[in-house]
């Protein structure tokens, strides 16, 4: 599916409509409920949620949509006889908006036979918005502002690694003794993705559960600037493959000759 300006645009301004529903609930108090697994939703990941939906539908109603906040909705069946869809997380990094950081962030990312072939990640608080594809390029678009961004390529010493705030384990930290000289760098959501995809990070390892719509729209970004993500048998990571919508572990990597399988034990050399 070709991305033209007008398809990116639109989805861009979805995006948009979607970071102000979600500032309009959070200039205000907000209640916060659970979901079965224990992941917090608030009244800002409903209205992005929606937003985003019924403008997608709109945009290409040939395209399903498949989003966080109804991925109950699509059975295994009828997700894997896709060929192309959209996978949004209306408001990635719940726990950030919780906690008002400013670290979260809206991912919508287009899925294309299991590649993540096309993404835009809006930053509400800022106002920051990136989009790229794998083989055509990533940028950063600020106001009235662009910029074709790029990984840092050679990455040297000391590595910079996103190590998430909410969830760094054990597994990360060894991972980054092995490494050598690095500088720890915390940050939410889907944020990590961009900061590597502008090379201002070199490194994101994670080892324990994400979402499919965690990380495809940033997936698509850092490949789009030259990076990579593969899963530690350094197998490239793709989408809707599985039973489960739960990611295996992976590692992102903004330069792709980076000696990360010395980094992971057992990883074929």
């Amino acid at each position: 599916m070709h991305v033209d300006e007008t398809l990116r645009e639109g989805v861009i301004a979805i995006a948009h409509e979607a970071a102000a529903a979600i500032l309009a609930v959070y200039a205000g108090a907000f209640e916060v409920e659970h979901k079965a697994d224990a992941s917090p939703v608030t009244a800002a990941d409903l209205a992005a949620h929606h937003r985003i939906v019924d403008g997608l539908r709109a945009l290409t109603p040939d395209v399903p949509v498949l989003s966080e906040e109804c991925a109950d909705q699509a059975s295994t069946a009828q997700r894997h006889g896709w060929s192309r869809y959209w996978l949004v997380d209306p408001l990635d990094g719940t726990r950030e908006f919780v906690k008002r950081n400013g670290e979260f962030t809206v991912n919508i990312a287009l899925i294309e036979h299991g590649v993540a072939t096309f993404g835009v990640i809006q930053q509400p608080v800022t106002g920051a918005l990136w989009f790229g594809a794998p083989g055509h390029g990533a940028w950063l678009r600020e106001g009235r502002s662009e910029r074709v961004i790029a990984v840092r390529r050679p990455a040297l010493a000391p590595l910079r690694v996103a190590a998430s705030r909410s969830h760094r384990d054990g597994r990360t930290s060894a991972l980054m003794a092995r490494i050598g000289r690095t500088e720890a760098i915390g940050l939410g959501s889907s944020l990590k993705f961009c900061r590597l995809a502008e090379g201002r990070m070199d490194v994101y390892p994670r080892f324990g559960p994400t979402s499919e719509w965690d990380t495809a729209a940033g997936q698509a970004i850092l490949e789009g600037a030259g990076g990579l993500v593969v899963d530690p048998q350094g197998r490239p990571f793709r989408y809707n493959q599985r039973d489960t919508l739960l990611n295996g572990d992976f590692i992102a990597l903004g330069d792709p000759e980076l000696p990360w399988r010395s980094w992971v034990p057992g990883t074929p050399r």
